[in-house]
């Protein structure tokens, strides 16, 4: 168990009740209601730090500071400055429906995963004035004696005074799925915690009395939940996409730049190189990748809500899909955190249902039903039919086992249930035989199977409560061996993960030997198992090269979780972390990607940024393929601006200074702007092939720099034919040619939306019915609006028919030329 730092009472569980009362200032007697107020007041309540929420103004100007974001700001306020209204507004309420799209989404998200949460114990039973009474668990304070039951969730840490048949489940602490025996008395060495209670550990039989020692953020579970508290890092889709968003801004500034002052310097209007100069930023910056973005993420985050998950924040349905490696516990994720009976064997080792059979009666009629009885009861249900019990021994943790007395079919037996090492010992054998069971206990241990032995003897006399001289001279009758199994589903999951490109390791609390077992069982490489003490010796950097020959990790501290995340971030993997304990919230707080599921704590589920509401790999798996969809089709979005409309800028900005009048009016770049991002609204809808979702999606800048050097020139080129036809064929007057490019530009922009969709055949990858809606109405809009009245608004004229079918002709051959070299500029990509 993790000590967390500066606590007071440190390794508790090493003092003696007087030195903790001495030194808590209490007695044993428990707390009076004024003396519980001033420590209320001294200790804080019993709960964590609450978790980093982000008020709606943080979030929507921590979205506004965005490069992309700045930029469009800027460009509408200076098109309002300069009498530009229109063109200013179109800009800011793009802006405005972005930003505010992406903050009510991640809003609605987060309160459904608070609405999750909230299933945690509410009382406590404490003794306040001389007697017992029930609290509110955030009213517990260090010096309160409390009293827990099977079933309660312990309300602190605290130090066992007495005990009866007590044991807590810590799974969501340690990993361990098995219960852990607790009692009253000196701890048998520095590690041995078996007289300590932690917080957040469920009792499971019994009934204990204890002393409250550290409440709060001075427990164990309130050091893991203050991780909480930190602020989180960018995700590696903000990373990227802010890093793309430096770059359209360095790109529009410097073209922007150089437009207005060589305009100035050849003596052109100001303020109409002003006003064009704003209209170039404007068409530069993909001022709809927020809002596609955010369209695209709050689809995808719909469709996972419809497989049960509940998206808390949307980048992270991306991240999802660039994953490369995912670190999941085991108990609950990978098993399915059900104990049951996996083996039933006689003294020599070969399979015979009696062990069990005797097990089940002893369980049936005076165990203490815990998950190991329970096991065994389900295991044989029918077998103590027509026994009755007749005396007992209530199993003692001290001396680890347990017996009952049984009238039956066999007459009256004793039956005597415990641990291998005890049971053999009371068992008439010699040294040999009892050498040589005990090493079979170990070979079961290999297999990851727990064992309890059974002994029995026929009772002589009457019938009456059995006593400890009683368990003597009994006849080994076998062993009884228990599994946490793996899910049915989990080794297909695996398989399906890894042909999708993603690693999986198992990063867990529980003993290196029942770890193997399990990846053994589940199809991971798990020639060794590092455990902590190994991880403990090895540096930051010796770690990273460890991690990534090595799929199973056991005895894990919460801290080494993290660590070995980190050593995975530090080689370049993109990490997800799947757990549901407390100990696993610093591991799921510096994953790329956190997931939690429904039935985790609540630690766990305020640190991750999906919670499953179907704890299984599978639903991971379709999350994965989610995730990148929707960065396939958000990669369309940029793909297309690369392409056309940072070509088509680029020609205007060579135009307007090569020109002797502008190319094209600022209205009408606006013009242009606006029917182009109208005709990408369908993109969040468009299909994705299946070569697109089969491997990692991964942002790549020099990726998108190659797309843009390839695709950009030769949009670029068009234009210039463009304006050589124009200018030198068809003597075009500065509104004729203002009307065609714009006409030209319109089509070139659009149509290449269905090539530069998909690495293939646009033939083979039809689009969506809602893209080809909003990019048809788009084109149409743009060809006819020239020949309304609303045109000459815009100064708009009618070409003339030879010059329209020019521009038709260009456009055919632009679009051949576009899927001649795409193939070069994708560079053998996926089909998408």
């Amino acid at each position: 168990m993790t000590e967390p730092s500066g606590n007071p009472a440190s390794h508790f569980w090493r003092l003696s009740a007087d030195a903790l009362c001495k030194q808590l200032g209490c007695g044993l007697q428990g707390l009076v209601t004024t003396e519980a107020a001033a420590r209320l007041a001294q200790y804080g309540r019993n709960s964590d730090v609450p978790p980093r929420i982000e008020g709606a103004m943080r979030a929507i100007l921590r979205r506004l500071l965005e490069p992309l974001s700045l930029i469009l700001l800027v460009a509408g306020v200076i098109s309002m400055l300069t009498g530009d209204d229109i063109g200013g507004l179109i800009i800011v309420l793009i802006l405005t429906l972005s930003i505010g799209l992406d903050t009510v989404q991640e809003g609605h998200a987060v309160r459904a995963a608070d609405i999750l949460r909230r299933s945690v114990a509410l009382k406590a039973e404490v003794r306040r004035n001389g007697a017992f009474c029930q609290i509110d668990v955030e009213e517990v304070v260090p010096g309160d004696i409390l009293r827990i039951r099977a079933g309660d969730i312990i309300p602190a840490d605290a130090l066992i005074l007495e005990s009866t048949a007590f044991t807590a489940g810590e799974a969501a602490l340690t990993g361990e799925p098995y219960p852990v025996q607790k009692r009253a008395g000196a701890a048998d060495c520095f590690d041995d915690t078996s007289n300590a209670l932690f917080r957040g550990a469920v009792a499971q039989t019994g009934e204990a009395i204890a002393l409250a020692v550290r409440t709060g953020r001075d427990t164990v579970f309130g050091a893991a939940a203050s991780a909480l508290a930190e602020a989180q890092a960018p995700s590696p889709f903000e990373r990227d996409l802010r890093e793309f968003g430096f770059v359209i801004a360095r790109a529009t500034l410097a073209l922007v730049l150089v437009v207005l002052t060589i305009r100035v310097v050849f003596g052109r209007p100001v303020l109409d190189s002003l006003l064009f100069a704003v209209a170039l930023a404007v068409g530069l910056t993909p001022e709809l990748l927020p809002m596609i973005t955010t369209v695209t993420l709050s689809r995808g985050a719909l469709r996972m809500a419809g497989r049960k998950v509940i998206v808390k924040r949307l980048a992270a349905i991306h991240d999802l899909g660039a994953m490369t490696v995912l670190c999941t516990d085991k108990t609950g994720t990978l098993t399915s955190a059900e104990i049951r009976l996996a083996k039933s064997l006689d003294a020599g080792g070969e399979d015979d249902a009696r062990a069990a059979r005797l097990g089940a009666i002893a369980a049936a009629l005076g165990g203490d039903r815990g998950s190991l009885d329970a096991a065994l009861i389900a295991g044989c249900t029918d077998a103590a039919q027509g026994w009755t019990l007749a005396g007992r021994q209530a199993f003692d943790f001290s001396r680890r086992l347990g017996s009952v007395l049984a009238n039956g079919p066999e007459g009256t037996l004793l039956i005597v249930k415990g641990a291998p090492e005890a049971v053999l010992e009371l068992c008439t054998m010699d040294d040999g035989t009892r050498s040589a069971a005990m090493a079979r206990v170990r070979q079961l241990a290999t297999e990851g199977l727990r064992t309890v032995a059974i002994a029995s003897r026929a009772w002589r006399g009457a019938t009456r409560e059995v006593e400890t001289e009683d368990e003597t001279d009994l006849t080994f009758e076998g062993y009884c061996a228990f599994a946490d199994p793996p899910k049915p589903t989990a080794a297909a999951a695996i398989a399906r993960l890894a042909s999708g490109g993603i690693k999986l390791k198992i990063l867990s609390g529980d003993d290196p030997v029942v770890v193997k077992r399990l990846a053994d069982l589940v199809g991971l490489n798990a020639g060794r198992v590092l455990s902590g003490p190994d991880i403990a010796e090895l540096s930051d950097e010796a770690l990273a090269v460890r991690v990534q020959s090595a799929d199973a990790f056991g005895r894990l501290a919460p801290d080494q979780k993290s660590r070995i995340v980190k050593a995975l971030q530090a080689s370049g993997e993109v990490v997800g972390f799947l757990g549901d304990g407390i100990n696993d919230a610093p591991a799921l707080k510096a994953a790329d990607i956190g997931l939690s599921v429904e039935g985790a704590t609540g630690v766990a589920q305020a640190a991750a940024d999906m919670i499953l509401l179907a704890s299984d790999l599978e639903v991971v798996a379709d999350g994965v393929e989610e995730g990148r969809r929707t960065f396939a089709n958000i990669l369309k979005y940029v793909r297309m601006g690369a392409s056309s409309n940072f070509g088509n800028m680029l020609s205007m900005a060579i135009a307007s200074i090569a020109l002797p009048f502008l190319p094209m009016l600022p209205t009408q770049i606006l013009l242009n702007n606006l029917l182009y991002d109208l005709s990408e609204l369908g993109i969040p809808f468009d299909r994705v092939s299946k070569q697109a979702t089969a491997q990692p999606q991964v942002w790549s800048m020099s990726h998108l720099v190659r797309f843009a050097a390839i695709m950009g020139p030769l949009s670029s080129v068009f234009d210039f034919l463009t304006f050589g036809a124009l200018l030198v064929l068809f003597k075009a007057s500065p509104d004729e040619f203002r009307t065609a490019w714009f006409i030209e530009s319109m089509a070139t922009q659009i149509l290449v939306i269905f090539i530069i969709r998909t690495n293939g055949r646009p033939w083979r990858n039809w689009p969506d019915p809602v893209l080809s809606a909003s990019s048809l109405i788009a084109l149409l809009v743009a060809m006819v609006t020239p020949f309304t009245p609303v045109g000459a608004w815009f100064g708009f004229v009618v070409p003339p028919p030879l010059m329209l079918a020019g521009i038709a002709a260009l456009v055919v051959i632009y679009l051949a030329c576009a899927e001649l070299l795409k193939p070069l500029a994708i560079r053998a990509g996926r089909d998408g």
